[in-house]
């Protein structure tokens, strides 16, 4: 069972593998996950019902300034991240106050570290809000998820705890022009006596059909890399993600894999 929480409002920098010295936002709970997906390989663990958290999420003050006092301490500490990034205990984008809490970081940024990219990890359920999508657009890494080909396998893989239009989220991640990077996380194994494979060509050629569509920057091929929730899931091979990667760059799509 996984369960990797962070349990601070701004934490790290830690080392990424997508973004390389990232200083890390956590707008959720300190205590538990916060999210409209319960993706079966989430390294948070089980997403719990969801319920009314907003009383236990950090305020828009707060952020800034526990954010600020961390800037001041690595500036003295000359170790400056080269990411800020949006990630924590599920999805960054519920918080109310996301649209100010982004702009705030950004000035930020802008004051103190200005060489690092303000980023985020979403999971891409919240774009039908204008104020979230215009929020995403200001952002140097927009990061959002894409995991499946087709909607069958979205919904086991990702299974939505809110409503979720399948097409309409690959819709909406069209819109951003290619101001998006898409990641992506691939598996294989049995989940509740169903086997989930999103490496198989049919599923694969859905999902690249879906990118030539969307036009990201680039798009972002990983496997997981901590226990999941579900058991049984597979660690996609680096030759398996490199031959998924190749597809992608047939079709002029920029791809990178992290091992």
């Amino acid at each position: 069972m996984a369960g990797f929480l962070f349990h601070d409002v701004i934490f790290g920098p830690v080392r990424s593998r997508r973004l390389g010295l990232s200083l890390g936002i956590n707008l959720l709970p300190k205590h538990l996950k916060y999210c409209s997906f319960n993706c079966i390989y989430c390294e948070c663990g089980w997403t719990k019902k969801i319920t009314n958290f907003t009383g236990e999420l950090p305020g828009r003050e707060e952020v800034s300034g526990f954010l600020e006092k961390r800037l001041l301490e690595l500036i003295a500490e000359d170790y400056l991240p080269d990411a800020i990034t949006f990630a924590g205990n599920g999805e960054p984008t519920l918080h109310p106050d996301f649209p100010s809490i982004v702009d705030d970081t950004i000035i930020l940024r802008n004051r103190y570290t200005p060489q690092a990219k303000v980023s985020v990890l979403s999971n891409s359920s919240t774009l039908d809000d204008p104020r979230i999508f215009a929020s995403l657009e200001k952002l140097d890494n927009n990061i959002l998820k894409l995991d499946a080909g087709s909607e069958h396998l979205f919904r086991v893989m990702n299974n939505p705890l809110n409503p979720v239009d399948f097409r309409n989220l690959i819709d909406s991640l069209r819109k951003f022009n290619g101001k998006v990077i898409i990641q992506s996380m691939f598996i294989r194994g049995y989940y509740n006596d169903e086997l989930i494979d999103n490496t198989t060509d049919e599923e694969t050629g859905l999902w690249i059909d879906h990118l030539e569509y969307i036009r990201p920057s680039r798009v972002m091929i990983y496997s997981i890399a901590r226990a999941t929730p579900a058991q049984n899931l597979e660690k996609i091979t680096i030759f398996e993600l490199e031959n998924i990667a190749a597809k992608l760059r047939e079709r002029g799509i920029e791809a990178i894999v992290y091992n």
